[in-house]
């Protein structure tokens, strides 16, 4: 028996009812809102069924989108590259238009979704280099770390890596959820196994 294909299948954890929730599930929420001042969406649907582990993934993707030194352009496309790793609609159809608005080009954007390597260089080529290296081998080659560490620095390596991880763990979460794409969003082709 096969299953059914993923962009078709019904959700697994669709978003709760707040009524439901627990206290430590609308302490998590009411502390997401004031922080973030948006309500839950995408992951956070998930992940609220863990208040714990949503109260430090939220406040960690708070700083790894917004305040760590590879934040914008940069941080947008490590984060393309993952959701396109993992084909998590969600992740890239929320994180494609904040590619755009940080200056990252269509058909630069167009090239991740097709599984193309688009034509990057300097700091984007970098960041190429580093995530794909480390999600397919699992490891960074010495000559893209120097490359990366000289860029920058040890904590940027440490961030690059960072960001890589946390929506690695989002991808994962949404992908077990089966969390579809934001409205007006096309799921990500799917590509051999």
């Amino acid at each position: 028996m096969s299953d059914t294909p993923f962009h078709k299948a019904p959700p697994r954890l669709p978003p709760q009812d707040p009524a439901t929730f627990t206290e430590a599930q609308r302490a998590a929420e009411a502390e997401f809102r004031a922080v973030r001042g948006v309500g839950l969406s995408g992951p956070w649907h998930v992940f609220i069924r863990s208040p714990e582990v949503f109260g430090h993934a939220q406040h960690l993707g708070l700083y790894l989108r917004y305040r760590c030194l590879l934040s914008g352009n940069l941080s947008e496309i490590a984060i393309l590259l993952v959701a396109r790793h993992w084909t998590q609609d969600f992740e890239w159809g929320a994180h494609r238009p904040e590619a755009l608005a940080a200056g990252v080009p269509p058909e630069v954007i167009d090239d991740i979704r097709q599984g193309r390597r688009p034509a990057l260089t300097g700091d984007e080529e970098i960041v190429w280099n580093y995530v794909t290296e480390l999600q397919h081998t699992r490891r960074v080659s010495d000559a893209t770390y120097a490359q990366a560490l000289a860029r920058f620095g040890e904590q940027g390596v440490v961030e690059l890596a960072s960001i890589v991880g946390y929506y690695t763990l989002l991808a994962m979460g949404m992908n077990v959820a089966r969390v579809a794409s934001p409205e007006g969003e096309a799921p990500l082709p799917r590509f051999p196994e």
